[in-house]
This record gives C-alpha cells, sequence and structure tokens, in this order.
C-alpha cells in the first residue's frame, strides 16, 4: 500500500488530534468534515476560535471565563454572595448551573493539587479565592472533584479557610440516582453511607 501523505490535511489531522480524548481515527474524520465544509462555514469555524481567543479571559472576581469584566453570575445581584461554590473548571461550573439548584456564586481554580503533574498551590486561583473573602462570606462549598487531586484540593483549601471562621461543606458522594447497590464500588457506597441524611 503506498504512503498516500496530504501535508495540510495531516497538519489539520495533528491539530484535531492534540485535543483531549481525540484519537487519529477521530482526528481524521473532523478534518474531511472541515474539508468537506463549504468554504464560508469552514472560514466562519476559523474565525469562531480565534475570536474565542481574542475576547474571553477570567472574570476578576470568580476567574471563570467571560467576555466582559465580570461573568455573568457574578453581574447577577440576585446571586447569593455570601455562598461561594469552589470548583476545578469552568465546566464544573456549567455542570453545577444545569441543576437551576444553586444560586450562589463560584470561584474557578482551573485544576487541582497534583504533585506527580508538578501542580501546586501557587498554580492555581487559590490567592484570588482568599483575597475575595470577606465577613459577607458564611459559606465555602468545595465542589471539587471526588479524585485523590480534588480530596487534596479540598483539604489544603479547607485548612486555610477554618481559621478565618469561614463554614467550610464538601459536596455528598455517593450512589448515582437510578444506579444499583451491587456495581457500586467499596468507597462509593462507604461515603454514600458516611454522607447520608435523615429522612
Amino acid at each position: 500500500m503506498s504512503n498516500y501523505n496530504v501535508a495540510p490535511l495531516e497538519r489539520l489531522v495533528e491539530q484535531f488530534e492534540k485535543m483531549p480524548g481525540i484519537g487519529y481515527k477521530t482526528a481524521q474524520r473532523l478534518a474531511y468534515y472541515v474539508l468537506n465544509m463549504p468554504k464560508t462555514e469552514a472560514k466562519n469555524f476559523s474565525e469562531a476560535i480565534i475570536e474565542a481567543h481574542e475576547k474571553i479571559h477570567y472574570c476578576k472576581v470568580c476567574c471563570n471565563l467571560t467576555d466582559g469584566d465580570l461573568c455573568p453570575v457574578c453581574r447577577n445581584e440576585k446571586r447569593d454572595k455570601g455562598i461561594i461554590c469552589v470548583v476545578e473548571t469552568p465546566r464544573d461550573a456549567m455542570a453545577m448551573e444545569a441543576t437551576d439548584e444553586y444560586k450562589g456564586t463560584y470561584h474557578v481554580l482551573h485544576g487541582a493539587i497534583s504533585p506527580l503533574n508538578d501542580v501546586g498551590p501557587d498554580d492555581l486561583k487559590i490567592k484570588e479565592l482568599i483575597a475575595r473573602l470577606s465577613e459577607n462570606v458564611s459559606e465555602v462549598i468545595m465542589a471539587t472533584n471526588p479524585t485523590v487531586e480534588g480530596d487534596a484540593t479540598a483539604m489544603y483549601i479547607s485548612r486555610l479557610l477554618k481559621p478565618m471562621g469561614i463554614k467550610v461543606t464538601r459536596l455528598a458522594y455517593g450512589i448515582p440516582v437510578g444506579g444499583d447497590l451491587e456495581y457500586a464500588d467499596q468507597v462509593t457506597l462507604a461515603r454514600a453511607l458516611e454522607g447520608r441524611n435523615e429522612l
């Protein structure tokens, strides 16, 4: 079989392959999809990427993504500024918003403490979190992922905040709705038991 190689196509495949969760085959499919777009659509696609890069930055209060000084949550006067939900990524904040249950504000760390990946507390937006705490803040909800890194980050921030007299809580975790106990791992079952509520 001959080595059929079109350099611009290969470069496009390589760029898609750099995205998380995208392997070579998926990158190829995406590259061919882009090639088959009408030229105006392809131009709009590339302009959207450039515009996002140029206009999106961190909110000066919560470090979430925004195209203004403040993100929509920080701008919203109806949000409870006394409660801050700390998340690892902007996607996590969006997931919390999708529940339509949380009415407080957010703080995005942009990662979690991970010594194996050379990510320490100074690499996260922890200083920005401390700087925004005042007597008006009554609770900080640690909504980091239930992983070793997420737990370590939650514990680290909790230790920083305890002397300030601020209530620090952690999201409960356990059995998912619709899940079967027999398929849950031991750690999940143990945490579900610890976090049980009175009916």
